[in-house]
């Protein structure tokens, strides 16, 4: 088990979230997820790209005057345009992002790693020179020489960052190379290590518990795990991960991760799987007869922690893998006492519409096929 020591949730469902293809939330949509998201106690928001035009810059303003207790970060690329950009909106915060992978730097600034230093280096001193906080990002950094994303990380922490962000851009490291690049950065650093992990593999989470293992402490995290191409690292997984596999509290009010998902759904209008984790309509939801049987023994064998615990309640669902302990249950709970022939019947039928209609009954559905005596 990991040391119980603070990690800082600064998610970026606002910026990385909504980069995601097809994704695009109105003022209100955002005011409304920046709220909830500072309600349930995340530390820090990446509200937005102060620099991509007026609209975003409007709707950036608009979340800043909102006095809300999170503090609020805006994403710059190493341009004093885009610095003035963060100031004008109201930000005390800035990150900036610049390509540390041979691949990146070759793409923007024609493998020249001297400009890539001086740009950074005058972006830092632009905004320290005006009051503000600076993260620093390595695009790119788990594709990047270990020897240069170090000099670029020490760098940043000389100039006055106080942070520096490692992101998996592309999604490609798995848990053990995290830890060990991480592992690394931590030990040559005296400024706090950030994860930024993709899940193009399905390992954003599994990375980014592992990079706080290693010593960062603080995490980039989405609602729903939102995000460019397979998305990013979900709040939701990364809050019960840390608490529960680690038993690392993040301050985090994990009661209302269910209506943080839901509202997120419905403005992305992308609605969450029934199988995702912690938030999927079916994770509580049981349905075969061994399963069944032994949570309502006992919820343990069957449940990593309670439903309520996220906001969820335990649904018993009868359908073609239930079985006679469950199918008493249920009709128990609707007053209903059937001899062992009956139950069978019963349990026949309600098999037999669940393959035809290829879904679990409703309780209309299951009172139906009850003979009436």
């Amino acid at each position: 088990m990991m040391n119980n020591h603070a990690i800082q949730i600064n998610d970026t469902t606002l910026r990385d979230g909504e980069q995601a293809a097809g994704i695009a939330f109105t003022v209100e949509e955002k005011i409304a997820i920046a709220t909830l998201l500072d309600a349930i106690g995340v530390q820090e928001l990446e509200v937005g790209i102060p620099a991509m035009g007026q609209e975003e810059a409007e709707s950036i303003k608009t979340i800043a005057n909102l006095g809300l207790n999170t503090k609020l970060l805006g994403w710059n690329r190493a341009n004093l345009s885009d610095i003035q950009a963060s100031i004008d909106c109201g930000l005390e915060r800035v990150h900036i992002s610049v390509p540390v992978s041979d691949i990146q730097i070759d793409a923007k600034f024609q493998g020249r790693k001297r400009l890539v230093l001086d740009r950074l280096k005058d972006a830092i001193s632009f905004a320290r020179d005006r009051g503000l906080s600076v993260s620093v990002g390595g695009e790119d950094s788990s594709r990047a020489d270990e020897s240069f994303l170090l000099y670029v990380a020490y760098s940043a922490q000389e100039w006055g960052a106080f942070r520096f962000r490692f992101c998996d851009t592309v999604g490609i490291l798995d848990p053990i190379s995290t830890y060990n690049k991480v592992s690394r950065l931590v030990s040559h650093l005296s400024i706090a290590i950030e994860m930024h992990m993709h899940d193009d593999f399905g390992l954003a989470l599994a990375n980014t518990l592992a990079g706080v293992r290693a010593g960062a402490v603080s995490v980039n995290t989405t609602v729903n795990g939102i995000g460019e191409r397979a998305g990013n690292a979900p709040l939701e997984e990364v809050v019960m991960g840390l608490k529960h596999l680690h038993g690392i509290q993040t301050g985090i009010d994990t009661k209302r991760l269910v209506e943080m998902s839901q509202l997120v759904a419905k403005a992305t209008n992308y609605p969450v799987p029934p199988w995702k984790a912690i938030v999927g309509e079916n994770t509580f939801a049981h349905e075969s007869g061994i399963h069944a049987h032994g949570v309502l023994q006992n919820p343990v064998t069957y449940e990593p922690f309670a439903p309520e615990d996220v906001g969820w309640e335990r649904r018993l669902v009868v359908g073609k893998h239930s079985g006679r302990h469950l199918l008493l249950s249920v009709l128990q709970q609707h007053g209903i006492n059937l001899g062992q022939t009956e139950i069978q019947s019963v349990l026949d039928a309600v098999r037999h519409q669940s393959v035809q209609t290829k879904r679990s009954l409703t309780v209309e559905e299951l009172l139906s096929l009850v003979p009436q005596k």
